[in-house]
């Protein structure tokens, strides 16, 4: 008890660094595709955690930043992984266009929520307890630089799940819910291209020899988003669409990106054969449909720790005066997925709390990023002296 008053304490007299912090996260530009801004972030994430006896290692990539691996403790022993991602959904040069802003209690700006909130709670609640004198137990940090492009750039998945191998339980600091909540499972993401080829021709001198790609394509869009099911906790949408050149000439060519979300492993191969299905079947004669797999995020499954990791944080929320979390099944991919294929126990969402992310108008309740803060350290007090969930 000593030890988490001690924690919370440092919380409230360190309110203005933590925002500073926070400030200066938001205020690096580490969009979509932005290596410098990655590898700024990781720059000083790493800085931060050797400050704090960690040790560093890095993953290097040619088209993002380094993954930032960092190990404290004797990590023969079952570990505790604490891990978020540096980068943000928006492209090049959103941090001045929408700098770091607060009002009203909410803080805005790019990646604010999702997830550099998420990332300064991280480190804010590793000082908390170092400035408690608890740094005694096995930790590992785990910072990704392109996980909103579905790791594109990088082997991140099978990175992650590496490196869980001999954790005991995993914390991940996404995006957190303003209803308190914590997620314990998470769908899965299968992210695919449809593209259509059809004939062009000058719709004014030789309208019979065209077929309309986009005509087609419209076709089985339509079939595609009839696949959501949401009796069966799956749903499809069609995202994007490119096609055709002027509005005389028949489209030639057409194609879609599309995102079907789904909650146990043994749908995906049921969900791939219905697509297949939609791309087989042709209403504009003489074209020709390809069907080809994007990148996703593979299910975060509700392991029995999971529960018990919600159990501790229900814990500390009882004994601290905190609102009860309660579990969450989420729909949105993370990469909690890979600590989870690994066997370990894990926590998602443990980040700010907020809404609207991946959007201009995503904002982030200020007081729950203390209270979180106080949170994970409340947490991490409870699990570091524990084998197993």
């Amino acid at each position: 008890m000593e030890a988490r008053d001690t924690a919370y304490q440092w919380v409230d007299a360190h309110r203005n660094d933590m925002i500073d912090l926070w400030k200066e996260m938001v205020t690096i530009d580490s969009g979509i595709g932005v290596k410098e801004g990655g590898m700024a972030m990781g720059n000083l994430c790493a800085g931060i955690l050797e400050d704090l006896g960690f040790s560093i290692r890095r993953v290097s990539y040619e088209k993002c930043g380094d993954t930032i691996i960092a190990e404290r403790g004797d990590m023969t022993k079952p570990y505790i992984i604490l891990m978020g991602h540096m980068d943000t959904v928006f492209f090049r040069g959103e941090p001045e266009r929408r700098p770091f802003t607060i009002r009203d209690g909410k803080a805005y700006g790019p990646g604010v929520l999702d997830m550099k909130g998420g990332v300064a709670i991280l480190l804010s609640a590793l000082r908390a307890l170092d400035a408690a004198g608890v740094s005694d137990f096995p930790v590992k940090v785990i910072l990704v630089a392109d996980e909103e492009p579905a790791h594109c750039f990088s082997d991140a998945p099978q990175l992650i799940e590496k490196e869980a191998k001999g954790a005991k339980c995993a914390f991940n600091f996404e995006t957190g819910f303003t209803d308190n909540s914590l997620v314990v499972q998470r769908k899965g993401c299968w992210r695919f291209f449809v593209e259509v080829f059809g004939r062009g021709c000058h719709v004014g001198n030789d309208p019979e020899n065209g077929r309309s790609a986009i005509l087609e394509m419209a076709h089985k869009i339509i079939e595609i988003e009839k696949l959501t099911d949401f009796s069966k906790a799956y749903n499809v949408n069609v995202g994007t669409i490119e096609g055709g050149t002027v509005a005389n000439a028949a489209p030639a060519y057409c194609k879609v990106e599309c995102d079907f979300r789904y909650t146990h492993p043994e749908d995906l191969p049921v969900l791939r054969q219905k697509v297949a299905d939609v791309c087989a079947k042709t209403w504009v004669p003489d074209t020709v449909t390809k069907l080809t797999d994007s990148f996703g995020f593979a299910v975060m499954p509700r392991l029995e720790g999971n529960m018990k990791l919600l159990e501790v944080a229900q814990e500390v929320a009882a004994e601290s005066g905190f609102p009860r979390p309660e579990a969450r099944l989420c729909g949105g991919g993370s990469d909690a997925a890979y600590t989870t294929a690994a066997g370990v126990p894990t926590l998602c969402a443990t980040g700010v709390e907020g809404a609207r992310n991946h959007t201009v108008e995503e904002w982030a309740d200020v007081e729950s990023f203390f209270l979180r803060v106080k949170q994970m350290a409340g947490i991490l007090l409870k699990v570091k002296d524990r084998e197993s969930f």
